[in-house]
């Protein structure tokens, strides 16, 4: 038995897309799973958090939870643990791998780590990634999702051999084109003859799309037929509809906040735009290449070990608005290119970067761990 671990507010974020659906893959490895999330008491968003549970097929433990002095939050993730009888603790952030260290002293389990990136940035996270780090020397084995997080790990002291690299990646039969742009755009109520540039994540500053806004609005006033769409909630809406707002035309921008319609939303993309200024190897990139959608992305973290420059996506410096610019204007006026990239795409999503590959990696390490001759 498996416990993955999470604190989560709303609707989650990308490792969601993961945890959620590792559940119906370790079933075939051989592992039952639970994904037990803490969050707020009161966030109603939680809802749309256990519906995505339901339709990956995994059973969800919601765990109310009221900060850092809420000593409940201990109770009853041990409670879970000794009746879920757990093997493995799989935590996924900072406090989940530090709960996962001081309940292994009251329930005898192994202890796995996901790092997905310490990618957030406000008053109090530099003190909890150094808790996380800090925690992690505890782990039995420790995944990483891109290269630059193995050495940061290793440099805070993860030994190497019990740190391990294995990328994000997703189900390549549920994440395939099914529908041309032209009609899927029409689904969305979109002309055929705008070019539709989508991007999806957080909204907030980390993600640089006050950089896509001005670098689409810019090419719009240069007589582009464009329209840009950012799927996702997060704290800087309200600076970035202001900033919308500002545009010569504002009606071709569309915050569409949480959407639960993401495969269709890709479909209608001609292009798919990264603008992070951080990142681990993000979910959403992996998608748009799935669904043969041309990416433009900022080379940061994972992001040039998946994408090739000019081969099957295009790179730019991140916080660069004239280059982001400059690559949105390529692939607007070579519609050869496009296509190249989406095809390429699409390759490399199918011979690297497979849900099952991945969770077979995954289940290697768990038999690692339960081996008698384990040395964790």
């Amino acid at each position: 038995m498996v416990l993955h671990a999470r604190v989560v507010s709303g609707a989650g974020g990308g490792p969601e897309k993961t945890i959620l659906n590792s559940p119906r893959f370790l079933t075939e490895l051989g592992y039952r799973s639970v994904c037990a999330y803490m969050h707020p008491p009161d966030d109603v968003d939680f809802m749309i958090l256990e519906e995505r549970a339901a339709d990956a097929g995994a059973t969800l433990a919601s765990i109310p939870d009221q900060g850092l002095k809420d000593l409940s939050v201990i109770r009853k993730l041990l409670k879970l643990c000794r009746e879920q009888q757990v093997d493995i603790w799989h935590g996924h952030d900072y406090k989940s791998n530090v709960l996962g260290v001081i309940l292994s002293q009251f329930h005898r389990m192994k202890l796995i780590t996901t790092v997905h990136g310490w990618v957030k940035f406000t008053s109090r996270t530099p003190f909890y990634y150094w808790v996380d780090r800090q925690s992690l020397k505890w782990y039995d084995e420790v995944i990483c999702v891109s290269e630059d997080l193995r050495e940061t790990c290793i440099q805070s002291g993860v030994s190497s051999d019990r740190c391990h690299l294995i990328h994000n990646a997703i189900d390549i039969e549920q994440n395939c084109r099914r529908l041309a742009t032209s009609e899927a755009k029409q689904n969305f109520g979109w002309s055929s003859d705008e070019i539709v540039i989508g991007a999806v994540g957080r909204l907030s500053a980390e993600k640089g799309f006050d950089l896509l806004i001005q670098a689409v609005g810019e090419l719009i006033d240069a007589g582009h037929p464009l329209r840009l769409v950012i799927a996702g909630e997060g704290d800087a809406r309200d600076s970035l509809a202001q900033l919308i707002n500002q545009q010569s035309e504002p009606d071709r921008f569309q915050l569409l906040g949480h959407r639960n319609d993401i495969p269709d939303l890709m479909q209608a993309m001609d292009m798919f735009a990264l603008s992070s200024y951080r990142e681990g190897l993000p979910n959403v990139v992996l998608e748009a290449m799935a669904f043969e959608v041309p990416v433009v992305s900022t080379k940061v973290a994972g992001i040039p070990r998946l994408i090739q420059h000019n081969e099957n996506g295009v790179l730019v410096d991140a916080g660069n608005e004239t280059e982001l610019r400059e690559a949105l204007s390529r692939l607007i006026e070579q519609p050869a290119l496009r296509e190249k990239l989406s095809i390429a795409g699409r390759q490399t999503i199918e011979q690297e970067f497979s849900f099952q590959s991945r969770m077979e990696q995954v289940a290697a390490l768990y038999d690692r761990l339960l081996s008698p001759n384990s040395q964790n």
